[in-house]
């Protein structure tokens, strides 16, 4: 083979790694048979499956005398007809015996019993005389395609057979071709799988708790629009691999909470599930009152200082149980009711337990800190679970990004302590976007949602006392992916 072809061939093997665009590695391969074939036009049809036995879908065609005429699918081009696997098309005959077919005169070569799809070539104005089909054949031994080229010339222009020696290398060319096509498929299947999974688990959590539901999708909706902020201002640079990696340690950061007990996540007062009890134990100690008071053992006086006693208590629990946050005067009174006690049929009883009064302790939020620390631990059981995965290389950060979300630059966050550049700018994003989306949402049961105005100066605050990035925390603002 000549030297040109030669450089010609590598410049395709080359291609074969470099282009990203399949279109435009099809239509590369296309050329590069047609120039080493020396022909006028080629063709080059894809596989497609069906319940009919599949067909062969034109993808391109290019014909030189016609001014190279080229048409992809997606083109705004008109249709042309596809292939049926059937012994009728030369080209179809190609893919179903995996061998190369060489004519030298397709109107000679009719009675073999196939046909050329002369018709496409009609639609185009253009007619064809000599054809070397050759099958795409990848390495698990799958035709994916074929490639026809037509009218091999001579140096004059004349139209010529196509010599043998080409069949083999036009097929090496085209085997190469589907085996990258092919890996090129089966990435795009296992990242559609990565991110069918990462989907799954998302909604596992959120169909897990009615709260806390939409924290994953928000932070996602607004990390998309974040990024393509910054990459459209110049400001940052998310490729590609590093984007999606991005936005899958946002869809998981709390895949960990699969682990959390419920009455822990979904905990909406300080006492949760436990002001039953309380509230049976009060109800116990009225009819414990006015049975006193039938068999005489107290006197209407007493019996009324019990019971506005017992008033007094239950609306202390009740708006202890539900305060966003306790002042010190009320944490006072309920210390001293802890130390109360009132009759019930089996003596004297605290009117509430240590366990409740240890719930209805917590100044801030709902949760004691042994439960605050169960909680915390959502990040530890996201970082063993992620970590259990087997994540291809350019999505190795993920297990790591998703379980830092919670640690602040001061050091003052968990599980870690982390400080300073240990904290990917990943993560600064998300802790960002985790913040912020956590402050105004609306379906938290243990607060109301808060203006974006005064969540970004609660944020403000952080960044001041050096627990988040002040500079993504700006970008942020001006970036506006925060509004709905």
């Amino acid at each position: 083979m000549p030297m040109p072809k030669v450089e010609k061939f590598l410049d395709v093997g080359i291609a074969l790694s470099s282009e990203k665009n399949v279109d435009k590695l099809l239509e590369k391969i296309l050329v590069a048979a047609m120039d080493i074939s020396e022909c006028d036009s080629g063709m080059l049809h894809i596989v497609d499956d069906g319940a009919d036995g599949g067909t062969l879908r034109l993808k391109i065609a290019i014909a030189k005398s016609l001014g190279g005429i080229r048409r992809i699918v997606g083109d705004d081009e008109d249709d042309l007809p596809s292939i049926p696997l059937s012994r009728n098309s030369i080209s179809a005959c190609a893919v179903m015996d995996k061998t190369p077919i060489n004519i030298a005169d397709v109107y000679a070569e009719e009675h073999r019993g196939f046909t050329v799809p002369k018709d496409i070539y009609a639609k185009i104005g253009y007619k064809i005389i000599s054809t070397l089909v050759v099958p795409m054949e990848n390495d698990y031994g799958e035709v994916i395609g074929v490639l026809q080229l037509a009218n091999a010339q001579d140096a004059e222009g004349k139209i010529i057979p196509f010599a043998p020696m080409y069949e083999r290398v036009i097929s090496s060319l085209a085997s190469q071709a589907a085996i990258c096509m092919t890996s090129r498929k089966h990435a795009e299947e296992v990242t559609e799988l990565l991110d069918s999974f990462v989907r799954v688990m998302s909604a596992a959590i959120d169909a897990r708790s009615p709260y806390n539901a939409n924290h994953a999708r928000n932070m996602v909706e607004y990390a998309r629009k974040f990024l393509a902020w910054l990459n459209a201002s110049g400001l940052a640079e998310f490729d590609e691999f590093r984007e999606r990696q991005f936005l899958m340690s946002v869809w998981l950061h709390d895949i960990g909470k699969m682990v959390v007990p419920m009455a822990v996540m979904d905990k909406d007062s300080r006492l949760g599930a436990k002001i039953s009890e309380v509230t049976h134990r009060f109800q116990v100690i009225g009819l414990q009152n006015e049975i006193d008071f039938l068999n005489g053992s107290i006197d209407e006086i007493e019996r009324d200082r019990r019971a506005a006693e017992l008033i007094a208590a239950g609306e202390l629990v009740e708006k202890a149980d539900r305060a966003g946050f306790l002042t010190d005067e009320t944490l006072a009174a309920i210390r001293a009711l802890g130390e109360a006690k009132a009759r019930a049929p089996e003596g004297d009883v605290p009117y509430l337990s240590d366990d409740e009064l240890n719930c209805l302790l917590v100044q801030k939020g709902t949760l004691t800190d042994d439960e605050r620390r169960i909680m915390e631990n959502h990040v530890t059981m996201t970082r063993r679970m992620l970590d259990e995965m087997s994540f291809p290389k350019r999505y190795s950060s993920i297990p790591g990004w998703a379980s830092m979300h919670h640690e602040y630059l001061d050091g003052s966050g968990y599980p870690d302590k982390l400080t300073g550049e240990a904290i990917p700018a990943e993560v600064r994003i998300l802790t960002i976007l985790d913040i912020y989306d956590a402050l105004t949402a609306r379906d938290r049961p243990y607060k109301p949602a808060i203006p974006p105005e005064k969540v970004f100066a609660i944020l403000d605050g952080m960044a001041a006392a050096g627990q988040i990035d002040a500079k993504f925390l700006d970008l942020f603002r001006q970036s506006e992916a925060w509004k709905e």
